[in-house]
């Protein structure tokens, strides 16, 4: 059984055609299923973890980047994943912008994404976490004076404003380093300057990060230093396309 996961924004009736064709095209191909709208709901999290122990297998995020964030932010509980969650697939159907996970993904229509969901293409990928917050693709820091740590082995100081990405599914096909990252080895890998020889690159399963400034998650969800991030122990079952970021 599906469980649709709307969020609040598709209220706006700017996204109403774009719903009506994915509604009609998961009817025609015979993947209808419960649609849950987030802004009817206080607790999502409460809700969604009710759909997986009532037998819900598929749930597919209605949304962008922040709809993904908010639906697998209820799926897992305490950085892991209790045993009737393990066979649940997610997918994600992108309507409006910053849609950069389904990308990833290699769902890059709303209506693409119906015909994925019936093909029902499977891999497993690391969720990442900053905190008590997830992420699957990438966290941005945005300081001019932080100090990070890897594994408590090293760390690298930093006095002005420089690009981190710590990055667990790449969304970048011009990223220099794109052919090293694996979204499934439960580990992050961390980027430390532009797109030049100069780059510094650091795989790590557990990374540390204090001084001042924020970080991005997913270019959706902005938490404050000072973090700890690394990897769920569990992976997570996604519904992917052919032209998905990885292998």
């Amino acid at each position: 059984m599906n469980a649709y996961i709307y969020d609040d924004f598709l209220n706006k009736n700017r996204y109403r055609r774009s719903l009506n064709r994915v509604e009609i095209r998961l009817t025609d191909l015979g993947l209808n299923g419960k649609i849950i709208r987030l802004g009817a709901i206080k607790n999502i999290k409460e809700v969604i973890q009710a759909e997986i122990k009532n037998g819900i297998k598929n749930i597919i995020a209605v949304g962008n980047n922040e709809t993904v964030n908010k639906v697998i932010s209820a799926m897992i509980t305490n950085k892991n994943y209790s045993p009737f969650q393990k066979d649940v697939l997610f997918s994600v159907i992108p309507i409006g912008g910053n849609n950069s996970i389904a990308n990833s993904f290699g769902i890059k229509k709303e209506e693409d994404a119906c015909n994925i969901l019936l093909a029902r293409r499977v891999k497993q990928i690391d969720v990442a976490y900053a905190g008590n917050n997830i992420f699957l693709n990438k966290a941005e820091l945005i300081s001019n004076d932080a100090i990070i740590e890897i594994n408590s082995d090293y760390h690298i100081e930093l006095d002005s404003k420089t690009n981190v990405k710590i990055i667990n599914v790449n969304d970048d096909s011009k990223l220099m380093f794109k052919d090293k990252i694996y979204p499934n080895d439960d580990n992050l890998n961390l980027i430390v300057g532009g797109r030049n020889a100069d780059n510094t690159f650091i795989t790590s399963d557990h990374i540390k990060m204090r001084g001042t400034g924020e970080i991005i998650l997913d270019e959706s969800i902005v938490i404050s230093l000072p973090s700890e991030m690394g990897i769920i122990q569990q992976k997570i079952n996604i519904i992917v396309g052919k032209d998905r970021s990885f292998n």
